[in-house]
C-alpha cells in the first residue's frame, strides 16, 4: 500500500521536468530523435563494415599484390625498355 506522501512528491517532481507541453512539439522531438538515432546507426555500420572489409582484404593478399603495379588497370608503358 503506497502512501499519498509519496505519490504527492512524485507527481510534484514530474510537474518540475523539463518535457515540452505541447503534445506537437513532443512527437517533433521525438521524430528527431529517431531519425539521428538512426542516421548514428547506419554511420557507424558502414564504418565497422569498412573496417572489417579493409581486414579481411589485407589478410587475403596473394605474392602479386606485393609488386608496385598489382592490381592497376591501366596500360604501363614505361619502363618496359621498348
Amino acid at each position: 500500500m503506497k502512501s499519498a506522501c509519496t505519490e504527492d512528491s512524485a507527481a510534484s517532481a514530474l510537474k518540475n521536468l523539463p518535457f515540452p507541453e505541447n503534445e506537437e512539439e513532443s512527437a517533433l522531438f521525438k521524430t528527431i530523435g529517431w531519425v539521428s538515432a538512426g542516421l548514428g546507426a547506419v554511420a557507424l555500420g558502414l564504418f565497422i563494415g569498412r573496417e572489417l572489409r579493409q581486414r579481411y582484404k589485407f589478410n587475403r593478399r596473394t605474392p602479386y599484390d606485393f609488386y608496385s603495379h598489382s592490381g592497376d588497370e591501366e596500360d604501363v608503358d614505361f619502363g618496359l625498355g621498348t
